[in-house]
C-alpha cells in the first residue's frame, strides 16, 4: 500500500503538473477544478496515533471545543491554538494587522505563536478557519490567498502534516436564514471561494471539517421530532448573552460538543458513535452534556454528515 507521504507527493504533482490557475476570490478554471476535487476526493489515510494539532481561527473554535476534542481522541492527543475575536486568516498572518481580542482569547496554557508552533514541525495537523461573514472576508480579507499561505507554510515545515478548513456557520438571525445560509455557502463560498483556490495555488490537499454541515443536520432531526432529550431545540446549542439572551453565532457545551465530535470523526476517520457524554471545559470544570437521547443522535448524525460531506476525505 502506498504510503500517507506518498500519496501526498502524487497529489502535489498532480495539481502542480496541471498548471493550475488561480484567480483569488473569483474561483478558478472549471478544468483545474476538476483536477482539485479529483484530487480532494482521495480518501485521507487514517491516523494510526494520536494527533497533535494545532487550531488557528477565533471564537468559534474557541478553548473549550479543542479540550473537548482531546478527551474524545485517543490518550496522547494534544493541541494549541491561536485565536483572535472575528479574526480572518489574513490578520493571523499579516505581522502588521492586528488580531483583534488577541491578548483575551490567547491567556490560557495552550496558547502558542501560530508561526513559531508551525515552523517546529511538531503538529501532525492544521485546523484553519475563516471570519464570517464569510462573503466580507473573501471580498476584503483575501480568504483563500490566506488558506493557501498558511497551508504552504504548515507543508514546507513538515511535508506530511494534515491540513483542514474548519467550516462554520452564521448569525441564527440572518435574513436569509440560518439553515439557507448553511446549506447554500458550503459550495459556492467554502468550497468554490475559498478552498479550491487555494488547492490549485499550493497543490497541498486540505480538507473539511464540516461543522456547520453537523449543525444544520442535527438542528433539522431535533426539529423533526419536536426535540429529543435535553435538546428542545437549536436554541440549545448556542450560547447565552451576560444578560440572558441567545447568543446568535456562539455555541454552548451542547453546541461545542457536537463540534468536537465533528473534529474528532473528521481527523480520525472513526465513528464516534460510543464516544462519551460528560466532558470538562478546559477550565476543568464539568460542561453541560447531552443525555443519552440527544448524545446519541448527535454521534450518529455527525458520522453521517463527516461520510457524506464532499471534501471531507473520510470515505463514505
Amino acid at each position: 500500500m502506498m504510503s500517507r507521504r506518498g500519496m501526498v507527493r502524487l497529489a502535489s504533482a498532480a495539481l502542480v503538473g496541471a498548471g493550475g490557475f488561480l484567480a483569488l476570490g473569483a474561483g478558478v478554471r472549471r478544468r483545474d477544478a476538476a483536477r482539485a476535487r479529483a484530487v480532494l476526493d482521495m480518501p485521507v489515510v487514517a491516523p494510526e496515533t494520536p494527533l497533535n494539532v494545532f487550531h488557528l481561527g477565533h471564537s468559534l473554535v474557541g478553548r473549550d471545543m479543542p479540550a473537548m476534542l482531546a478527551q474524545l481522541a485517543p490518550a496522547g492527543h494534544d493541541y494549541a491554538s491561536q485565536l483572535g475575536w472575528g479574526t480572518p486568516l489574513l490578520a493571523h498572518w499579516e505581522p502588521d494587522v492586528p488580531v483583534n481580542g488577541f491578548e483575551t482569547e490567547n491567556d490560557h496554557p495552550k496558547f502558542a505563536p501560530a508561526r513559531e508552533a508551525l515552523q517546529s514541525g511538531d503538529f501532525d495537523a492544521l485546523v484553519l478557519t475563516e471570519m464570517v461573514e464569510l462573503k466580507d472576508a473573501i471580498r476584503y480579507h483575501d480568504s483563500a490567498k490566506y488558506l493557501a499561505k498558511w497551508a504552504q507554510f504548515a507543508r514546507n515545515a513538515r511535508p506530511d502534516v494534515r491540513v483542514y478548513l474548519y467550516e462554520t456557520w452564521h448569525n441564527t438571525d440572518d435574513p436569509a436564514g440560518w439553515l439557507a445560509r448553511i446549506d447554500d455557502d458550503y459550495d459556492t463560498l467554502w468550497v468554490q471561494r475559498v478552498l479550491m483556490p487555494a488547492v490549485v495555488q499550493t497543490g497541498v490537499p486540505i480538507h473539511v471539517i464540516p461543522g456547520g454541515q453537523a449543525l444544520a443536520a442535527f438542528v433539522r432531526a431535533v426539529d423533526a421530532r419536536g426535540g429529543v432529550g435535553n435538546v428542545a431545540g437549536r436554541d440549545a446549542l448556542m450560547a447565552r448573552t451576560p444578560e440572558g439572551a441567545v447568543d446568535t453565532i456562539h455555541l454552548s457545551d451542547l453546541g461545542a460538543y457536537l463540534i468536537a465530535l465533528t473534529h474528532y470523526a473528521t481527523l480520525y476517520q472513526r465513528s464516534p458513535v460510543g464516544l462519551p457524554l460528560a466532558l470538562y471545559r478546559a477550565d476543568g470544570t464539568a460542561a453541560v452534556a447531552p443525555d443519552a437521547q440527544s448524545g446519541e443522535l448527535m454521534q450518529q448524525i455527525v458520522w453521517d454528515v463527516v461520510r457524506s460531506t464532499s471534501f471531507s476525505g473520510v470515505a463514505a
